[in-house]
């Protein structure tokens, strides 16, 4: 394993698919900057995984929504493991299912407030030491949701929707800087905080999956490392969808 001169950036790390990503890119050489917002503990058991498996990674506290918590945070990270060089954004908020009947404006900031505001800050932020080093990788996770679009989730897919354009208007951008800008679309990948899913609805959502069997975290994790790495210098603009061909059009 080689180690990397650059630091990866993994928000909302502390546990779910981000902890996963983490310990990848850490496997894969990343020196990798554990983000949390309030589960210190859950970073720190990141943290030691990864350490005990012979990597490098630190947690590093911040609301990744909120301005004042994100700047300065790129600093904070090159001075503990090396200027940005991926930018992983998977912070992720509550998703209620919202009746059209009963959506309102608060409806929508609050998945935009995830999955447009908080990518935004997080590459203005990085932004000036990828374009200082000559490149860099910023890699969102979406979600199939837009392509499905199903019924109550009106925010939630709009905002994914508004953060795939932002993925294909920023790979225009940002491609003469030697940054590549992509999206990897989970399906639904069980992690926590999808415990109390029935038996009969994960049958019913299997079923219909051509590959017929649920996302693991490991499946898109291995998709991040692979946009991440050196191999993937020439893919940009592109939204990899990841789901066992559910939404196979």
């Amino acid at each position: 394993m080689a180690i990397k001169q650059n630091a990866a950036l993994v928000t909302g790390a502390s546990r779910g698919l981000g902890a996963v990503i983490a310990r990848r890119l850490a496997a894969e050489g990343w020196p990798v900057a554990v983000n949390y917002r309030s589960d210190a503990d859950g970073a720190r058991r990141v943290v030691e995984d990864i350490r005990a498996a012979g990597g490098t990674a630190d947690a590093v506290a911040a609301d990744v929504t909120d301005e004042e918590a994100v700047a300065g945070l790129a600093a904070t990270i090159a001075s503990r493991l090396g200027p940005v060089g991926v930018l992983v954004a998977n912070a992720t908020g509550p998703q209620p299912e919202t009746s059209v009947e009963d959506l309102t404006w608060q409806s929508h900031l609050d998945q935009l407030r995830f999955f447009v505001k908080s990518p935004t800050l997080l590459l203005q932020e990085v932004l000036p030491g990828m374009k200082a080093q000559g490149g860099g990788r910023v890699i969102q996770i979406g979600s199939d949701a837009f392509q499905r679009a199903l019924p109550g989730t009106s925010a939630y897919t709009a905002a994914k929707g508004a953060q795939w354009g932002l993925t294909r208007a920023w790979a225009r951008e940002l491609g003469p800087y030697g940054i590549t800008v992509n999206l990897v679309a989970p399906g639904w990948v069980p992690v926590e905080r999808h415990d109390e899913v029935s038996a009969e609805d994960l049958r019913g959502y299997t079923a219909d999956v051509p590959l017929r069997r649920l996302g693991r975290p490991e499946d898109i994790a291995g998709t991040v490392a692979f946009l991440a790495s050196d191999s993937a210098e020439f893919i940009t603009g592109e939204r990899i969808t990841v789901n066992g061909g559910h939404t196979m059009g």
